[in-house]
């Protein structure tokens, strides 16, 4: 483990001041997103994200996206790699449907802070892992039957956790 630190800082390198990354991982969940990070000066840089779901089972759809922008403060004089915080925000509008042709819009404002490491390489290639707290408000409209929709717990209010490993290129 030590070992694959080490050659991890050896091959680091970063000449680049924009990055772009995607989760590998999004797939899985039938969703889709991207990051876009531009360095500021040598400890800051900014990073804008976009997400799309397109999520089916046999009697749902949720469909939408999210927006994440992040102000990104890195412990090291090297912004883009290494160790960070970042608090951020995030806007996310989804329109949820049911086979019974219910319908409901839902829509959350948040924010939190994430911890993470990033490492960009000599031929550019980045990983970035993070993680960290996260609170939601959200709120349902436009719904055509509150029957389906209002009940205890539904939406995603609250306190979580965002989690989640970005690979790119940096230029």
């Amino acid at each position: 483990m030590l070992l694959c630190l080490i050659l991890t800082n050896a091959w680091s390198q970063t000449e680049q001041n924009n990055i772009i990354k995607v989760n590998p991982f999004s797939f899985l969940v039938a969703s889709g997103s991207a990051f876009f990070e531009h360095k500021i000066d040598d400890k800051h840089s900014w990073q804008l994200g976009l997400a799309y779901v397109g999520y089916a089972n046999l009697s749902s759809t949720l469909s939408g996206f999210a927006f994440t922008p992040e102000y990104r403060i890195y412990f090291n004089k090297d912004a883009i790699s290494g160790m960070y915080v970042a608090p951020f925000l995030r806007y996310q509008n989804y329109k949820l449907t049911n086979d019974l042709n219910a319908t409901a819009k839902y829509t959350s404002f948040g924010g939190g802070v994430l911890f993470g490491r990033q490492w960009v390489y000599r031929k550019g290639f980045v990983l970035d892992a993070f993680a960290g707290p996260i609170y939601n408000a959200g709120s349902l409209s436009n719904i055509s039957d509150a029957a389906i929709f209002n009940k205890p717990g539904f939406g995603i209010d609250g306190f979580g956790i965002r989690a989640g490993l970005s690979l790119g290129f940096g230029f």
